[in-house]
């Protein structure tokens, strides 16, 4: 959507921007380079992690530094853009409220009610209410200081990564380092609330390390095994 103003730019105000270069009289986009789209597609999609739409690319093309940085935010914590800029930065004090707009036509409104203490895991409860009704969701709180160690979340884009799909408890390891495994082969068992939930996995390789023991906690998205 890039080009030329409506009826041009004023002459001696462009004489003045351009200081004696030449004005460009195309489409902008006339003057890059030829890309073959489906290639850098794919070359993207291998990046993030999915397939892009051509908006998507577009921004990829343009910005091949920043774009996966931008999708990989979007992906961990959705649209943040609807979120009003001194809210995003700064967050809500205890008794305040803002309004965001998710789509056309739906408003959410969020008061914060209270900020628990600081569990030993670093982690805080937060108390709000979404449209009058209360809720309350754990967070990890970075200033905090915990005796915990925080464990390397899987890579989205990377195929080698296997994250846990939710949080539990290690039941079972069937895997170690060395080990070659086949596509949908089970690699470890989680436990949560007495349902069993298996980590397979996703195509053919060997096993390069298994991050956790039989019995230790992990949490949604903790890498728990690497492929080679």
């Amino acid at each position: 959507m890039l080009g030329q103003p409506y009826q041009g730019w004023p002459v001696e105000l462009q004489k003045i921007i351009l200081r004696g270069e030449e004005p460009i009289t195309c489409r902008p986009g006339e003057l890059l380079e030829p890309v073959n789209f489906e290639a850098e597609r794919d070359k993207a999609a291998a990046k993030v992690g999915h397939r892009l739409s051509d908006h998507d690319l577009m921004s990829y093309l343009l910005y091949p530094h920043v774009y996966p940085e931008f999708d990989k935010h979007r992906q961990e914590y959705s649209d943040t853009s609807v979120i009003p800029t001194p809210t995003f930065f700064y967050g809500l004090e205890p008794g305040q409220e803002t309004s965001i707009d998710i789509e056309p036509g739906k408003t959410l409104i969020i008061k914060l009610n209270a900020i628990g203490k600081v569990h030993p895991d670093g982690t805080r409860h937060i108390f709000f209410e979404l449209n009058g009704q209360q809720r309350q969701v754990v967070v990890r709180d970075q200033s905090a200081q915990s005796d915990e160690v925080e464990r390397e979340k899987a890579d989205k884009g990377n195929p080698k990564h296997i994250g846990a799909p939710m949080p539990g408890k290690v039941l079972k390891l069937n895997v170690k380092a060395g080990d070659t495994v086949k596509a949908g082969d089970v690699l470890m068992v989680t436990e949560a609330m007495k349902m069993e939930t298996n980590i397979k996995a996703k195509e053919e390789g060997v096993v390069a390390a298994v991050n956790f023991k039989e019995g230790e906690k992990v949490e949604k998205e903790d890498l728990v095994i690497v492929m080679s």
